[in-house]
């Protein structure tokens, strides 16, 4: 296993946290890098013209050596027409992360690496794990079953132990990780880092209707739809929120092509209206300032890494 250089002595607990559309603005991913995370937001989240800028140059000018990096998610399907906006913005600010989702391109990676940043490629089998690596990826995000969002249906045991037989570079785990005993398990299986979302949904800073952060706090594993409906790929929602929303979770209509191109869109029914969440919330019992919930899973992993007995 090898943990990014960049990372070596910035992290305080071995965890990124997911970028969510909608959700992960400014005010979070500060709390999350200044708890010794490594936050994370999608490009897309900032919407207005000059925003994205904005938070680059308050990040690169707030967040220390003493605060663990950040990330930027970049969208590389060809439906995102901001793609080459965004990352020509990322080069100039020397974005030390990259997560790249739906699809894995050498032109984004040559262009990160040209000024020393790390890609990671979030993927949902081995065979997408292989060609990203081959496109010049740096490591892996494995998204396993369970994970929020758009989510694979592997376990996470099938799918970390396949990347291991030929990869040793840097791995991060996805799928229902919610606590630090779940942390360190997923490090125990083989993943360098953990990689979780949902349960910073629940927390202040997160950009999200208080009446999503208490469905998070309310719902469990079975209150969590897996469909392709609402952006053409494969994920899990809130069961409450379709319901919410006017729909059947049990009769969705049908499948829609792929299309980030209107992500950004206010009249967007998708992550506006219909909010995605993994399967491991059943273990968030409140809404807390991300420092505190950060602490507890510090908290968390440090009693089940000490009390391991093999």
């Amino acid at each position: 296993m090898t943990m990014p250089p960049l990372l070596e002595g910035r992290l305080t607990l071995p965890l990124i946290a997911s970028p969510m559309f909608i959700i992960s603005q400014l005010d979070l991913v500060m709390a999350q890098c200044r708890a010794g995370i490594v936050g994370a937001f999608p490009s897309l989240n900032a919407r207005a013209p000059g925003l994205f800028e904005n938070w680059l140059q308050r990040l690169g000018a707030e967040l220390t050596e003493a605060d663990a990096p950040f990330a930027v998610n970049l969208i590389v399907h060809r439906s995102n027409s901001r793609l080459d906006e965004d990352l020509a913005l990322c080069v100039q600010y020397r974005v030390p992360i990259i997560i790249t989702s739906l699809g894995a391109q050498e032109r984004v990676n040559e262009a990160v690496h040209s000024y020393g940043g790390i890609v990671l490629h979030d993927i949902i089998n081995d065979r997408f794990a292989r060609k990203a690596i081959e496109k010049g990826a740096d490591g892996l995000i494995a998204v396993a079953a369970g994970a929020g969002g758009h989510a694979g249906t592997l376990s996470p045991f099938a799918l970390v132990q396949e990347i291991r037989q030929w990869f040793d570079g840097p791995l991060a785990l996805s799928g229902s990780i919610a606590t630090g005993r779940s942390i360190a398990a997923a490090r125990m299986m083989g993943a360098d880092l953990a990689y979780m979302g949902s349960p910073f949904i629940a927390t202040r800073e997160a950009h999200a209707d208080a009446a999503y952060k208490q469905m998070i706090v309310d719902s469990g594993a079975s209150d969590i739809v897996y469909s392709d409906v609402f952006t053409g790929v494969h994920g899990n929602y809130l069961r409450p929120s379709i319901v919410a929303a006017g729909m059947d979770p049990d009769h969705l209509p049908e499948v829609q092509a792929m299309d980030f191109a209107s992500a950004t869109g206010g009249d967007k029914k998708a992550w506006r209206d219909i909010w995605g969440c993994g399967q491991g919330i059943g273990a968030i019992e409140q809404v807390q300032p991300a420092g505190d919930f950060i602490a507890q899973l510090k908290a968390e992993y440090g009693a089940a890494v000490s009390g391991f007995r093999p």
